[in-house]
């Protein structure tokens, strides 16, 4: 009975791995693997090449631990830190929550923004006034945002991984014919053989996405983080069936594309975090102009015209053609989405002169936004709200202290009546 229950298990993988390996759906009519094998003299895409990327994934992940955190060892230094500092990064100083277990219980289990019967629950069970208990969640809160260093580390590296990425691709591909004319992506598809810069640079890739994908639930979490997920998982799924189908050349194009204004993003950032505004604010212009021009034409032309027409003047639609021009028209999807984003910046870029707030959500992580609301719903509870505007813009009067270990004290007036 074990080795009929072996047997049954073995023969099931192969019908499993058969079906899905089965030549009509990833190559075109007329084509199976068995013309796709290699020779001494030449060598084509193999699935099990993909597994290259595990260890190269590793070295990233540990390359960017180095790179961004004071490792334990003094014979390796870091890059990023200390580059800040000597940049001028200056960290916002932030106040510390008391300790108070109610309210951090609370925060943890159930939420991190109550309201206001909640805070005036939490009051009453604390001995507070609930504009107290209101600014220890607000500090409490500002406690868990990811500080300046950490953005600016986390841009660095991927600063220096997607120049290094961008110069590879341009030094691959200013040579190949489909560079320049994207009719060449399809002659002789699919037996195109695999050039080792073509492989150096596939493996490059699809290892960063990968240790992106490892690192993301670290990374400083903004707005768009679930589109960044959707992002990885199309990303990773598109090389790695990209390479297997020996749509290469199609490939690198969309790789290098996409490099262009990440590459100036992650510029754009660190100089934001700076707060080197005239450079920021240039950056920021030419990272618009870069996004919306290479995502929003040459990304439709260049790669989902050619993918959808260009292929059809050789072959008859099959499997594969559908499955990848369905997973690049999500990946434009993204790009439409992401564009609407810009365009918004933009517009406020030009109401205001200046790019006030981070690129692309990490607005959301910032203090002043949430202090100013804070602020401006106690004035109107106090009825404290003045017409002299302070430091951060807002129209309300000065903060009393945070005192969580005690009553508020009385006022002369209360204490003479008393």
């Amino acid at each position: 009975m074990p080795h009929l229950a072996t047997f049954s298990v073995s023969r099931m993988t192969l019908l499993v791995t058969s079906w899905f390996w089965w030549h009509e759906y990833w190559l075109p009519p007329g084509v199976t693997w068995e013309d796709m094998k290699e020779t001494e003299e030449i060598h084509y895409p193999q699935p099990q090449h993909l597994l290259v990327s595990v260890p190269v994934t590793l070295l990233l992940v540990a390359a960017r631990f180095i790179f961004e955190r004071q490792v334990p060892f003094h014979f390796i230094g870091t890059v990023a830190v200390p580059l800040s500092q000597k940049m001028g990064l200056r960290e916002k100083i932030r106040r510390k929550a008391l300790p108070n277990p109610l309210l951090e219980a609370f925060y943890t289990v159930h939420n991190r923004s109550p309201k206001e019967d909640e805070l005036s629950g939490l009051a009453k069970q604390c001995d507070l006034q609930p504009r107290q208990v209101e600014r220890w969640f607000r500090c409490r809160r500002n406690q868990d945002r990811p500080s300046l260093t950490k953005k600016f580390c986390e841009a660095s590296w991927r600063f220096t991984f997607y120049l290094t990425s961008l110069s590879t691709g341009i030094a691959v591909l200013y040579d190949k014919p489909w560079f320049w004319d994207h009719r060449e992506c399809w002659i002789g598809y699919p037996q195109q053989p695999l050039l080792p810069s073509i492989f150096a640079y596939y493996m490059l890739e699809l290892s960063f996405y990968l240790s992106l994908s490892i690192t993301l639930p670290f990374d400083v979490k903004r707005k768009d983080f679930h589109e960044q997920i959707v992002h990885h998982a199309i990303t990773i799924f598109l090389i790695c069936f990209s390479y297997c189908a020996n749509y290469i050349r199609i490939g690198t194009l969309v790789m290098v594309i996409h490099d262009v204004s990440d590459c100036v993003l992650e510029l754009t950032k660190i100089f934001n975090y700076l707060k080197w505004r005239q450079i920021c604010d240039f950056l920021f212009i030419v990272f618009s102009t870069l996004f919306l021009f290479t995502r929003l034409v040459v990304f439709p032309y260049k790669v989902l015209y050619n993918t959808y027409y260009y292929s059809m003047e050789l072959f008859q639609p099959f499997f594969g053609y559908y499955l990848m021009n369905a997973l690049l028209m999500i990946l434009q999807l993204l790009h439409v989405f992401w564009s609407c984003l810009i365009i918004h910046m933009v517009y406020r870029f030009i109401l205001c002169g200046t790019m006030e707030k981070d690129l692309r959500s990490d607005s959301d992580e910032s203090e002043k936004d949430d202090e100013g609301t804070e602020r401006k719903k106690e004035a109107k509870r106090n009825g404290t709200l003045h017409t002299s505007p302070n430091g951060n813009g807002n129209c309300i009067s000065k903060e009393i202290p945070l005192q969580l270990n005690s009553r508020m004290q009385p006022t002369n007036r209360q204490a003479k009546t008393r």
